[in-house]
């Protein structure tokens, strides 16, 4: 029996949850009930509860004691309770990975599958997929085309999405089915025509002719389903921005005629795609803009909340195509539900002018402690955005941060206001001391250590040149007391910039530094030593090479020349020339997000792509002793776009050797290339060490192999290579 508890119980949040404090080891004696005559439907029911409980809480079962209670389970198929047999199907589909010889209960399901009784057909269905594999799967085949167009739309569904999953393991069999899914699409009920087009699609999906054909089929014929609209204008959409089709195409107007259809699902969906599709202009826009503005006085909180959502990605891109929806805005400000209001206000931050950003920065004032860290986030991302268009209210902008970094917060909350006010110091001089003596307040009481370094950070490179710059030290130096040791030694590095480059003040911070002298951490200690005798010289160049200017060699590639260096022992002193220079870092830009205003000095460099480069090649047993790479070249084609095997050549230079990475692209479908590898022919100054083939080549997918080859001696820039 299940307790009952009332609402007070739940209030008070004891023995809310029956199955708190569950054991498996018990769990799993109760088990064995399930061998008892008769059966007790209602004791093995809260039993088989319990097992899955367990097991979606991620309780390891071992095999031995999953496969015994998956047989005492079995034995529960002789009962004819239709909550218990459903339950027991539940269980099938959760022990079917961990539990050995579960095919035990195939016959069992064939029987629920193809009975009279409904419902079971199709978690019976749903069950007997879980379980089959692909030597098992033609045994059912003839009972999945029925299922699938069957008359009751639960087994129909059931069998379609196990399909669904099926395609992963057995494409080829499934595949068969596609005229029984096509007669599904045709249904009358619209979870099985939503299932039944994303069999479909599946099956086709590699097959850009087939989808296609599939689009326009479907389009002119029309569907019942506002769910299969929903994925049809998905499909379109992925289409077009496949084939980079115009917004004069077929498809980008049957996704327009969907603005105008009775489901609001549909036409959101419609609109969505029309707002995040590439390249699109402001009239194009206007029509989708139109519906999310209509959306925006929806009695519906979800339906205002999807609009304004969606109008403030369009606002990153195209503020004038919103501002027509202002009036509706503002009115959305004062809406019971705070996610809407801060997202209506943080898009009028975007599009509205600069007389009303005073009005709007109060407006938020008044409820930003209520919302979530998540949306206050994206307050101060707007914010980030404004001070940018408008540099003149930065000081309205920097008395509201300052109050939102005093509240309480997690840590992305934290640092997308530290990352915002950096970057109003950084471009707009004006507002530098204010800043600073916002963040100097923020430290004294800030818990996170990467925060509190940046900020230390930036002290010690504006700070020294601010008016008065004594005024910082006391900050700095209270971090030495207080902090941790990643602060502490960062304050250190601080304090030597202000000793640096202000010699009023070198005499006090000589001081301050033989205190963190006797520091109880290695690395504060260290600092402080090096930077005292560096002071003590007072030399402009030694200031300059070891305090201002840090290292400008690639970090991965240091530490690798470093590993490299301690595998092979030599009497040579390490040299800092054999470690590559950092280079700029690839950064993919992600239109879709908002324009977070970062610190110029990130606090971790994506790897440049030199560092991709070296890392690949460092996998490969036959390169691991070249040393660092120097070097690495822009890819150059070998080969026109348009022939059967496409390739292009990427030169990695090494100290004594070159590596020739080809990636090589198979673009006919009907043949597999093995072993691929590129010949070449040198001349007689160089020498051919490895050919490393790519193992396979498939249809479309791209792959790598690779030529090593030693550079003489006397001339590494003499002869030439020849490429077959």
């Amino acid at each position: 029996m299940i307790k009952k508890f009332d609402k007070k119980d739940e209030e008070a949040g004891s023995g809310s949850n029956p199955f708190q404090h569950l054991e498996k080891s018990a769990v799993l004696q109760e088990a064995r009930i399930f061998n008892e005559t008769p059966i007790n439907p209602r004791r093995c029911l809260h039993i088989l509860t319990k097992i899955i409980y367990l097991l979606n809480q991620g309780e390891h079962f071992g095999t031995t004691e999953a496969t015994e209670a998956f047989f005492a389970m079995t034995r529960l198929f002789q009962s004819n309770d239709q909550t218990l047999r459903r339950m027991c199907y539940l269980t099938i589909k959760e022990m079917a990975n961990i539990s050995e010889d579960v095919i035990i209960v195939t016959s069992s399901l064939t029987k629920d599958m193809t009975g009279k009784e409904d419902v079971y057909r199709g978690p019976a269905i749903r069950a007997l997929c879980r379980i089959t594999d692909t030597t098992m799967l033609q045994a059912i085949e003839r009972y999945m085309k029925q299922a699938i167009v069957d008359k009751v739309p639960s087994v129909s569904s059931s069998a379609l999405v196990s399909s669904l999953h099926m395609v992963k393991m057995s494409y080829d069999v499934v595949k068969r089915w596609v005229n029984e899914a096509q007669e599904a699409a045709s249904s009358d009920n619209i979870m099985v025509q939503y299932h039944a087009l994303g069999l479909l699609y599946h099956l086709r999906k590699n097959d850009r002719l087939a989808v296609t054909k599939m689009l326009n089929k479907f389009t002119k014929s029309g569907l019942k389903s506002p769910f299969a609209y929903c994925m049809l204008i998905r499909i379109a959409s992925k289409l077009l921005e496949e084939t980079e089709g115009g917004h004069d195409s077929p498809l980008f107007d049957f996704i327009e005629s969907c603005l105008r259809n009775k489901h609001e699902m549909v036409v959101y969906e419609a609109a969505s795609a029309i707002v995040h599709m590439p390249n699109c202009t402001a009239r194009e826009l206007a029509p989708a803009v139109s519906v999310l503005q209509l959306f925006c006085s929806s009695p519906k909180a979800a339906l205002r909340y999807a609009a304004v959502r969606t109008l403030n990605k369009v606002a990153m891109k195209h503020p004038s195509a919103v501002t027509a929806c202002n009036l509706d805005l503002e009115n959305l400000i004062t809406d019971s539900n705070r996610s809407i209001a801060t997202l209506a206000i943080t898009t009028l931050l975007k599009t509205g002018s600069e007389s009303s950003v005073d009005r709007l920065m109060k407006q938020i004032s008044s409820f930003v402690s209520e919302i979530s860290d998540e949306f206050k986030v994206v307050v101060v991302q707007a914010i980030s955005a404004l001070c940018q268009k408008y540099p003149r209210k930065h000081s309205v902008m920097m008395n509201f941060l300052s109050n939102m970094l005093r509240d309480d917060g997690g840590f992305e909350y934290k640092r997308a206001i530290v990352d915002c006010i950096i970057s109003i110091i950084e471009e707009n001089p004006e507002s530098k001391e204010t800043g600073l003596a916002h963040l100097c307040e923020f430290i004294e009481d800030c818990e996170h250590t990467v925060l509190a370094t940046k900020i230390l950070h930036l002290l010690g490179k504006e700070g020294p040149r601010t008016p008065s710059p004594s005024k910082y030290i006391r900050f700095i130096f209270n971090r030495v007391v207080l902090e941790s040791e990643a602060v502490r030694a960062a304050a250190v590095s601080a304090l030597a910039k202000f000793g640096a480059q202000n010699d009023d003040l070198l005499p006090s911070v000589l001081v301050l530094m033989q205190r963190c002298m006797m520091d109880s951490d290695d690395e504060v200690r260290d600092r402080a030593t090096f930077y005292m005798n560096v002071l003590q010289q007072k030399q402009k160049a030694l200031n300059a090479a070891y305090i201002f200017n840090g290292l400008s060699v690639s970090i991965p590639g240091l530490e690798k020349s470093l590993h490299q260096y301690t595998l092979e022992p030599s009497e040579k002193p390490f040299d800092m020339k054999t470690v590559p220079l950092a280079t700029a870092p690839i950064t993919e830009q992600k239109t879709e997000l908002a324009p977070v205003a970062t610190s110029k000095a990130p606090e971790k460099l994506a790897p440049s792509r030199q560092d991709i480069y070296q890392e690949q090649l460092s996998t490969i047993p036959e390169f691991q002793g070249l040393g660092p790479l120097f070097k690495s070249s822009e890819p150059v084609q070998l080969t026109e776009a348009e022939t059967e095997y496409v390739v292009r050549c990427i030169k990695h230079t090494f100290a004594g050797h070159m590596v020739f990475q080809f990636d090589c692209t198979n673009t006919l479908n009907d043949q597999l290339l093995q072993r691929v590898l590129v010949q070449m022919e040198p001349s007689e100054s160089y020498e051919v060490v490895h050919h490393i083939p790519a193992p396979s080549l498939p249809y479309n997918q791209p792959g790598s192999c690779y030529t090593l080859v030693r550079l003489p001696d006397d001339d590494p820039t003499a002869g030439d290579l020849t490429v077959q």
